[in-house]
C-alpha cells in the first residue's frame, strides 16, 4: 500500500501543472534521498543578507524555506526572533506548503506570538522573542519565512551557520554582506569550501558565500562539540558605535579601551564604605588575606539581580548605586570588587569571559564579542586570583567548570589583554572515599562511608547544599547513590569553609550486598564506583576523540567478614595504562578483613580519531574489572 502511494505521489508530481507559474518547487519528493536520508528536516533555501549601514545601525533580511520530513523535526518549523531595545523586528512573513509544494496557507498575525526574554534571574530585561508558525499535521510539509531585522547594536555582526542543528539537511544556502564606503568587513571561516567572493557594487562592497547539498552531520560519541563540525562564518565590525560609544574592534587591546569607555567613572565607593574595608584589613598582614577578606565583604553585603537594558548589558551599574542597594548583576558586583580592592590599595582587573560547563572556545586571532560574563582577576606576584562575584557562596580563588582553563579578556588601563584562566588536572578533580562494611552469612550488612570531593567533583554537591532542604537532599543522594541495593539510615554533607571541598558521611543498610549460594557468598568489592558502559566501536570514526574532564578516583572498601568464612577466588590485581588514563584495582584478605583498593585517573584532552578504539577498549577493561567479584566459602568442620 505504501509503495503504491508513493508511486502515485511520483506520477502527481512529474505529470502535475506548476501550479502557479512562478510558484517555486518545493514538493517533498523532489529532495534527494542523499539528503534526506537520516535527516528530520531539509533547508531548500536559505538566504542571509546583511546590510551594515553605518557604524551605528544594520539590516538583516533572512528567506528561509524548510521542508518537515517527521514528527522528529517540527522544531525546525518554528521561526524564532529575538528583540530588544537596541534590536527591532521590521516584519514577518510566512507561506505554508503541502507536500506537493503547493500553497496551504499564510502566516496570520495570530500565529506570531511575543513573548519576555527575561532570564530567571533578572529582575529586568528588555528582551523579548517572536515566536512564529503555521500549525500543519501531514507530513512531509514546507514553511516559508521571510523577516527583516534592525540593529542599532553594532558591537554584534551576524554569525552564518545554515547547518543549524542536528539531523538537518541543506539544498542551497546564501550569505550576503554588504558594507558601506570605507567600512571593512571582518570575517572568520570555519569548514567553508567555497572561501568568499568579494566584489564591488557602487560604492559599496559585497561579500558572498554559498553551500549547497549539505548532508545531516552526527556528532559522535566522546566527539567535537556539534558548532564546530559544521560550516560557519563569524563577522564582526572594525568600527562600531553603541549608544553613543564608540570603538575598534581590530585588536584585544582596542576592545578593551572600549569597555573602559564604559566603565569611566563608575568606581567611587562612599565614605563609610571605604572606613569599613579599611578597618578590616588593617591588621591583615598579606594581599591574599586582605583579597579574601574583602571578597567576603562583598558576599555578604550583596546579592546576584540581572538588569539587562540596552547599553547596559554591557556598562556595569556605578559601584555606589551597588553598594547603596545591595545587589547587581555580574558586571556591576565584578565593578563593585574591583572598586572595593582599590580601596585597599590593591589592583584588580575587571576581565570577560565565556562562562560555563561547555567552555566554548575563544578565537584568539579572531577579535570580537565572544563573552558572556564578567569576573575579577587579581594579579599576584605567582598566581592570580580569580573571583567569581556573582555567587554568596563561591571560594576565592576557584573557577571551576565554569570559568576554568578557558580564555579571558583583561580589562587593564592600557585596553584588552587575552589571558588564560587556571587549568585543572587531575589532582585537583579528587574523589577520595573509605568505606568500612560489615557483611553477615545471610548476605546483607551495614556500612559507613566517608567521601571527600575536591574542586570539579565537589561542585554538584555544593550546588545540593546550597539549594536544596534536607529532605531533597536526602532524594538526591538515593538517586545518585551508586549501590545496587541500599538504604541511607543517615547522611551528613559538609561544606569546607574557604575551599573547594565537600565532606559526604552515609550510614547505610546493604539488603543485598552478596549473592548466596549454598555455602558460597558471592561479592562485588567495588561497591560504589562501577563503571558500567562503554560506547560502541566505529571503525569509520571521523572526528577527534575529546575526554572532557580530569579527575581521580580513589576508592578503599574494607569488609568484615562472616566468621567462619574464608576467601575461596579473588580476581589477580589489575593495572591499565592509556594516553586517557590509568586504572589500577587490587584486592587481599588481611585476616578477617577483605580489603578493596581501585584508583582511576582520567585526563583531559583531545586525541586522533585513530584511538577511539584505545578509549573503548580501555573503558571496556575498566567495567569488567569493576564488577569482578570475590567468592567466600564457608569453612566445613
Amino acid at each position: 500500500m505504501q509503495k503504491r502511494f508513493l508511486s502515485l505521489l511520483l506520477c502527481l508530481l512529474v505529470s502535475a501543472p506548476s501550479w502557479a507559474g512562478d510558484t517555486p518547487n518545493y514538493a517533498a519528493l523532489s529532495i534527494s534521498s542523499a539528503l534526506s536520508k537520516g535527516a528530520n528536516a531539509v533547508v531548500r533555501v536559505e538566504e542571509t543578507t546583511f546590510t551594515v549601514n553605518s557604524p551605528k545601525s544594520a539590516t538583516e533580511r533572512i528567506k528561509r524555506v524548510v521542508t518537515i520530513l517527521n514528527e522528529e523535526g517540527k522544531g525546525f518549523a518554528q521561526l524564532v526572533v529575538p528583540y530588544d531595545k537596541l534590536n527591532k523586528v521590521d516584519y514577518i512573513k510566512g507561506t505554508l506548503y503541502d507536500m506537493f509544494g503547493k500553497k496551504a496557507g499564510t502566516l496570520k498575525a495570530s500565529d506570531i506570538k511575543d513573548y519576555s526574554n527575561t532570564s530567571d534571574f533578572s529582575l529586568y530585561e528588555d528582551n523579548r522573542v517572536k515566536v512564529a508558525g503555521v500549525a500543519h499535521s501531514t507530513y512531509p510539509y514546507t514553511i516559508e519565512y521571510e523577516y527583516q531585522t534592525t540593529s542599532n547594536n553594532m558591537l554584534f555582526y551576524t554569525q552564518w551557520a545554515p547547518l543549524g542543528g542536528e539531523k538537518l539537511a541543506v539544498e542551497k544556502a546564501t550569505f550576503q554582506v554588504i558594507m558601506p564606503a570605507g567600512m571593512p568587513l571582518r570575517y572568520h571561516e570555519q569548514l567553508v569550501l567555497d572561501k568568499a567572493s568579494v566584489k564591488q557594487d557602487g560604492s559599496q562592497q559585497v561579500y558572498q558565500w554559498q553551500v549547497k547539498d549539505l548532508a545531516p552531520v552526527e556528532r559522535e560519541p566522546f566527539g567535537p562539540a556539534f558548532s564546530e563540525l559544521v560550516p560557519l562564518v563569524r563577522t564582526a565590525p572594525a568600527n562600531f558605535e553603541v549608544q553613543g560609544y564608540a570603538g575598534t574592534l581590530e585588536t584585544w587591546k582596542s576592545f578593551g579601551e572600549w569597555q573602559n569607555k564604559l566603565n569611566l567613572g563608575r568606581d567611587l565607593i562612599p565614605e563609610a564604605t571605604k572606613a569599613q574595608v579599611l578597618a578590616l584589613v588593617k591588621d591583615l598582614r598579606t594581599p591574599e588575606e586582605k583579597v579574601k577578606a574583602i571578597y567576603q565583604f562583598m558576599q555578604n553585603k550583596t546579592r546576584y539581580v540581572s538588569i539587562q537594558l540596552g547599553i547596559g548589558g554591557w556598562q556595569p551599574f556605578e559601584a555606589s548605586m551597588v553598594d547603596s542597594k545591595g545587589y547587581g548583576d555580574c558586571k556591576a558586583l565584578s565593578n563593585y570588587t574591583k572598586a572595593l580592592l582599590e580601596v585597599a590599595g590593591i589592583k584588580s582587573h575587571y576581565a570577560l569571559i565565556y562562562a560555563g560547563d561547555d567552555n566554548r572556545p575563544v578565537l584568539k586571532d579572531f577579535p570580537n564579542s565572544q563573552f558572556n560574563h564578567v569576573v575579577v582577576c587579581v594579579p599576584m606576584p605567582k598566581d592570580s586570583i580569580w573571583l567569581e562575584c556573582t555567587s554568596q557562596m563561591a571560594d576565592a580563588g576557584y573557577t571551576g567548570s565554569s570559568t576554568g582553563d578557558r580564555y579571558s579578556l583583561l580589562i587593564t588601563p592600557e585596553g584588552g589583554k587575552l589571558v588564560s584562566t587556571p587549568t585543572f588536572k587531575a589532582f585537583d578533580n579528587i574523589q577520595k572515599r573509605t568505606v568500612q562494611v560489615k557483611l553477615n552469612a545471610q548476605g546483607s550488612g551495614v556500612g559507613e562511608a566517608l567521601t571527600n570531593y575536591t574542586g570539579m567533583q565537589h561542585e554538584e554537591r555544593n550546588g545540593v547544599l546550597q539549594h536544596y532542604n534536607p529532605e531533597e537532599q536526602l532524594k538526591w543522594l538515593y538517586k545518585n547513590t551508586k549501590i545496587p541495593a541500599f538504604e541511607i539510615k543517615t547522611y551528613n554533607l559538609e561544606k569546607v569553609k574557604n575551599a573547594p571541598i565537600v565532606k559526604e558521611k552515609l550510614q547505610l543498610e546493604l539488603p543485598r550486598l552478596a549473592s548466596v549460594s549454598g555455602k558460597r557468598l558471592f561479592i562485588t568489592p567495588n561497591l560504589m564506583n562501577r563503571w558500567s558502559s562503554a560506547p560502541a566501536v566505529n571503525e569509520n570514526r571521523k572526528h577527534e576523540v575529546i575526554w572532557p574532564m580530569s579527575f581521580h578516583d580513589v576508592d578503599s572498601v574494607e569488609y568484615e567478614i562472616p566468621a567462619g568464612y574464608k576467601a575461596e577466588s579473588m580476581p589477580q590485581p589489575v593495572k591499565i595504562t592509556t594516553a586517557f588514563g590509568e586504572y589500577q584495582a587490587q584486592v587481599q584478605m588481611k585476616g578477617t578483613k577483605l580489603i578493596y583498593v581501585r584508583q582511576l585517573t582520567m585526563h583531559k584532552g583531545r586525541h586522533k580519531a585513530e584511538q577511539y578504539k584505545e578509549l573503548v577498549n580501555f573503558l571496556k577493561q575498566v567495567s569488567r574489572a569493576d564488577q569482578q567479584q570475590v567468592v567466600l566459602a564457608a569453612e566445613t568442620t
